[in-house]
C-alpha cells in the first residue's frame, strides 16, 4: 500500500482498492471524524481498526471471496462499518430494502448467498426470532462490537480486480423478490473516485449529510466519495426537516444528496430561515421526477450548486442538469454525463429525428455487472 494522504492523482488513475485509499486517510488523520450518526461520531482511526476486525471475523467465519453480506436496519455508524468491511474483506456488501415484505426479504437474503446476516434490534423484534434460517444472525446495535476480532487484528490482506463484485443493490419491486443489481470494483471507482478527485482538487474537506437509507443506490454518491476524499459523512437514519437543517448548519455541510420529496419538505418547512446552510457548496438529487418549479425554489433558497442525476441503478442512460449553470434548462434533466452515449429510438429500434418522443437507450463507465443469478433478465436489459 502506498504511503501518504491519498491525492487527486491516485484518485484519477483508472482503478484502485477502496479499501487501500481509506486506510491511508486512517494513517495521515486518525484523530478526524470519519462517520457520525443520532447516537455518536468515530474518528478515522477506529474507522480503519473496525473494518478490519468486522473483515477479519467475517473471514474467519469461512466468508468467500465475492460472497455477499447482508445488512437490514435503519441506517447507522455500525450498518456503515459492515458495508465497507464486507468490501474489505473480499465479499460484497448486500443491504437490504427494510421495506420489503418479510417474503421478499428472505428471498433477497437467499438470493444474495449471504451467510451472515446483521440486523438491527427494531427490525428482528419485527420479523421475529425465526427470520433467516440457517445464517449466521448478528444484531447491529447490540452485538458487533462483541462479535468483531480482537483490537489490533488485520485482516488478510485482499487485492481487488476490477472485475469482482463490489455490493448488490436490490430494486424496489412491488411483487415477487426484486432483482439484486451487481456493481463491480471497477464501476465504483469510475463512478466516485473521479468525484472524490475533483473535491480534493477543489480543497477543503468534504462534510456529506446522507439523509437517505444506505440500501439505496441514490445514498453512495453522499457515501462513498467523501470517504475516498478524506471527509466526513453524517447518517442520518430518519429524515426530520429540523434534524437535518441542525446538523447541516452545526456540521457545517458542504455536500448532499436529496430526492426531490426531500426538497420540497425543506422547502415546507416553517423553521427553514432559523438555520445557516452557507457551507453548502453541493447539493445532488435523483430517483424521481424533480419539477422545474422545485429546482428554481432550491436554486433560490439553497447555497450553493444543483446537480440533477437522470439514472437508472443498472447504469446505461446516465445524464446530468448542473441546474445552477442553465437555469433556462430546469424542464430538463440535462445532458449525457462524461464517458455515456444515449440514442432515442421509436418501438421499431430506429433513431428518431431531434424533439421527437421515444425510447431512452445507453451505455456509459457505470454499468451494472448483471442481475444476480438472472442471466436472462440481464441479457434482456441491453439492447442490441
Amino acid at each position: 500500500m502506498t504511503a501518504g494522504a491519498p491525492t487527486a492523482a491516485d484518485l484519477s488513475q483508472p482503478f484502485g482498492s477502496y479499501a487501500d485509499i481509506l486506510a491511508r486517510w486512517a494513517a495521515v488523520q486518525p484523530d478526524n471524524i470519519a462517520l457520525r450518526d443520532e447516537a455518536g461520531e468515530l474518528r478515522w482511526s477506529d474507522l480503519h481498526d473496525r473494518i478490519e476486525r468486522i473483515a477479519a471475523r467475517l473471514l474467519e467465519d469461512g466468508l468467500e471471496r465475492g460472497q455477499s453480506v447482508a445488512i437490514l436496519g435503519t441506517s447507522s455508524i455500525a450498518y456503515a462499518l459492515v458495508f465497507l468491511a464486507a468490501v474489505r474483506a473480499g465479499g460484497v456488501a448486500a443491504p437490504l430494502t427494510t421495506s420489503a415484505s418479510p417474503a421478499q426479504l428472505a428471498g433477497m437474503a437467499a438470493d444474495s448467498g449471504a451467510r451472515h446476516i446483521f440486523i438491527d434490534r427494531a427490525k428482528l423484534t419485527e420479523l421475529g426470532d425465526g427470520c433467516f434460517p440457517g445464517m449466521s444472525r448478528i444484531v447491529l446495535d447490540e452485538e458487533l462490537d462483541g462479535w468483531m476480532a480482537a483490537p489490533g487484528t488485520y485482516a488478510p490482506s485482499f487485492e481487488p480486480q476490477p472485475s469482482d463484485p463490489f455490493n448488490i443493490i436490490y430494486s424496489s419491486g412491488t411483487t415477487g423478490v426484486p432483482k439484486g443489481i451487481v456493481h463491480s470494483h471497477q464501476m465504483r471507482w469510475r463512478q466516485f473516485a473521479y468525484t472524490a478527485a475533483a473535491w480534493l482538487e477543489a480543497g477543503g474537506e468534504p462534510v456529506s449529510l446522507a439523509s437517505t437509507p444506505l440500501y439505496s443506490n441514490t445514498t453512495m454518491v453522499a457515501f462513498l466519495p467523501p470517504l475516498l476524499a478524506g471527509g466526513t459523512v453524517r447518517i442520518m437514519g430518519k429524515f426530520d426537516t429540523v434534524k437535518w437543517l441542525g446538523h447541516a448548519e452545526g456540521d457545517r455541510t458542504t455536500i448532499t444528496m436529496l430526492v426531490p420529496v426531500q426538497y420540497q419538505r425543506l422547502m415546507d418547512e416553517p423553521r427553514f430561515g432559523e438555520f445557516d446552510l452557507s457551507a453548502l457548496r453541493l447539493k445532488y438529487c435523483t430517483s424521481a421526477p424533480f419539477s422545474a418549479e422545485l429546482k428554481r425554489e432550491v436554486l433560490a433558497r439553497m447555497p450553493g450548486a444543483l446537480i440533477e442525476i437522470y439514472s437508472m441503478t443498472e447504469g446505461g442512460v446516465v445524464c446530468l442538469l448542473a441546474a445552477h449553470e442553465f437555469p433556462d434548462k430546469l424542464h430538463t434533466v440535462g445532458r449525457p454525463a462524461p464517458g455515456s452515449e444515449l440514442k432515442v429510438l421509436d418501438d421499431e429500434d430506429r433513431e428518431v429525428a431531434p424533439g421527437t418522443p421515444g425510447n431512452l437507450v445507453g451505455r456509459s463507465q457505470t454499468m451494472m455487472a448483471g442481475y444476480k443469478n438472472q442471466p436472462g433478465k440481464t441479457a434482456e436489459g441491453y439492447w442490441t
